[in-house]
């Protein structure tokens, strides 16, 4: 409880999946959360769900596609809770497809959240960490930024690249912030829905209908890791299923 409690964490994709796991896990331990997420009517129900156990939370419908929006979630933290002590970067996508099929609306929507989302984020809440002196970054990467396999080429670049990033930011990032990338497996969230292949959208829920972990999995690595003392830095956290290959 003590890594956690009083620690002001903003969380974008945080309406669902991960990013709701997420927020309810470190308001149950404590955290004062700010979730940014597109839909304002899923934000308001969980800031409220939050609420009504005993939690704190503020809200501001966030699409990171926005500059401006990550500097208002941020901005949000710091007036409502006196300052920032992480930036969870969670939001993506993945419409993944053959690079046959050509879908180049996908491949730049993967880059626009993917990789621009992330540096967005960063933009927003790095000078916030240099005034304060202290703060973290958890990036949710992918096992996808680790190997490469068909139909996942776009999708694994953006991973490869928010890896780099992170770990860019990390060796820039001095003795006081801390950097760190979480890369889930598969995850039993809505990801395939945005998926506009079918042969490709059928195989993934497939696969994450028969063995992909719970949220509450990728949820409880980012705790831990926010969690250690200021003088440790979890630099990255790999979590698959058991029966994931």
């Amino acid at each position: 409880m003590s890594g956690t409690k009083g620690k002001v964490v903003a969380i974008t994709g945080a309406s669902s999946g991960i990013g709701e796991a997420t927020a309810l896990l470190l308001a149950e331990r404590g955290a004062k959360v700010v979730l940014g997420a597109r839909g304002p009517d899923r934000l308001a129900a969980l800031a409220d769900r939050i609420a009504r156990t005993g939690g704190e939370a503020a809200y501001a419908p966030t699409d990171i596609k926005r500059r401006d929006d990550l500097s208002a979630l941020v901005k949000l933290a710091c007036e409502r809770y006196g300052k920032l002590d992480v930036l969870v970067n969670n939001a993506g996508v993945m419409p993944i497809s053959p690079l046959d099929d050509l879908r180049v609306e996908d491949w730049e929507e993967m880059i626009d959240v993917n990789i621009k989302g992330v540096l967005y984020g960063i933009a927003a809440a790095l000078p916030v960490f240099r005034t304060q002196g202290f703060g973290q970054f958890v990036n949710i990467a992918s096992v996808a930024g680790l190997k490469t396999v068909p139909n996942m080429a776009v999708y694994s670049g953006t991973k490869f690249a928010v890896r780099a990033i992170s770990e860019g930011l990390r060796q820039e990032a001095g003795d006081h912030l801390r950097v760190t990338i979480i890369s889930p497996g598969m995850v039993r969230t809505n990801f395939a829905e945005g998926v506009t292949n079918q042969t490709v959208k059928a195989q993934l829920e497939q696969s994450r209908d028969t063995f992909a972990m719970r949220a509450v999995a990728i949820a409880r690595a980012i705790t831990f890791a926010i969690e250690q003392p200021p003088d440790v830095d979890v630099n990255e956290i790999v979590v698959r299923p058991t029966a994931q290959k």
